[in-house]
């Protein structure tokens, strides 16, 4: 063939990877009810937020987590290429895949060791956070995991990688992860109990809450009430959105963002606005600033909350393809921000 007629062919790696199908049969389509989670989810996937879920056992915490990964957008090339290096170094690449596809979903057991969260060992490998990277660490049983394997989280969570240090080296790996976590309200897990039944003792519902400590939750967006779902809501045969369908709006909301951060390094959603970045991208007007001022005086929101109500309110701006934020985007915020209330759930105020 002539030189002349070779064709320079360029591959659209967005495209193509959108075009794989989500893995195995876990869809959002199968969850009934929890129109409100599900909603507090979309939000949390098209800003790159981290969740937590507090809700009784059996209200379906765990079903909707395992889903999530299904609405987050397709993993870009280069996304790709690096969780693929770092499960081939951890040696969980299974040998039939030549290149990961889907993002990660990763759920270590609350009894797993400092070490394997975080990774180590002689020949220091990747540990969970790391194999998250690009996905989702879900946390189940929050409360139940050891505070040091919590607190080692902190660092990661901030600089999106974590250093390993040993006598003879010191590794670097990514540690980039939306971080999902679940516990009940209370050890016995009635403290939602809508019959009336006597629940846990206030102190004792205040030393389990106490686990969790402050600067975790600082890193924490969402706080998310899930209900029992209702007879009738489980018995409903229509069928809710599917995840693809609310995969495109992630996916649009994520394009806005990357559009608007995209000459900020290490910049790519808005769960990672600065200080400065959200003063120039979160202005609101006279009418949202009084509704704030009403919430933290009446709510009794903690400093830590009005950050984070301004991210996640971008956020849904952006969903709503707004420019600006309005009154309506952060009455939703404030909403997600049940943990940071005076006497929630009735309990006097504790210290996370």
């Amino acid at each position: 063939m002539a030189q002349d007629n070779l064709q320079r062919v360029k591959v659209d790696s967005k495209k193509e990877f959108s075009k794989l199908p989500i893995t195995g049969d876990i869809d959002f389509v199968d969850v009934k009810g929890q129109e409100n989670v599900k909603r507090a989810l979309e939000i949390a996937a098209a800003g790159g937020h981290n969740v937590i879920m507090i809700g009784p056992p059996g209200s379906g915490k765990s079903m909707l987590a395992k889903r999530i990964s299904t609405i987050l957008p397709p993993l870009s090339l280069e996304e790709a290429l690096e969780t693929t290096k770092i499960h081939s170094v951890a040696g969980t690449l299974n040998s039939k895949e030549g290149l990961l596809t889907n993002r990660p979903f990763r759920s270590p057991h609350h009894t797993v060791s400092d070490v394997a969260l975080v990774g180590g060992g002689t020949n220091p490998k990747p540990g969970e956070i790391s194999l998250a990277h690009n996905g989702i660490l879900f946390l189940d049983e929050l409360p139940e995991f050891k505070r040091s394997a919590l607190e080692v989280l902190r660092q990661p969570l901030e600089d999106r990688e974590v250093t390993i240090s040993r006598a003879r080296m010191s590794v670097n790996y990514p540690a980039g992860f939306m971080l999902i976590a679940a516990m009940n309200p209370s050890p016995s897990g009635d403290f939602y109990d809508s019959k009336g039944n006597e629940g846990d003792p206030e102190h004792i519902v205040k030393r389990y809450l106490a686990k969790i400590s402050g600067p975790l939750m600082d890193r924490i967006d969402l706080h998310i009430e899930v209900q029992p779902v209702p007879y009738e809501k489980l018995s409903d045969k229509r069928e809710g959105e599917t995840s693809n369908e609310i995969r495109e709006r992630v996916t649009i909301a994520r394009a806005i963002q990357e559009k608007r951060f995209g000459e900020v390094n290490g910049i790519y959603s808005n769960a990672q606005l600065t200080p400065k970045l959200q003063k120039e991208h979160c202005k609101i007007d006279e009418e949202g600033d009084k509704l704030m001022k009403n919430a933290m005086e009446v709510l009794g929101l903690s400093a830590r909350s009005y950050g984070r109500i301004f991210k996640v309110a971008r956020t849904i701006a952006d969903l709503d393809n707004a420019k600006n934020i309005g009154v309506s985007h952060i009455a939703e915020a404030i909403q997600y921000r049940s943990l940071d209330r005076d006497g929630w759930l009735g309990v006097t105020r504790y210290s996370l």
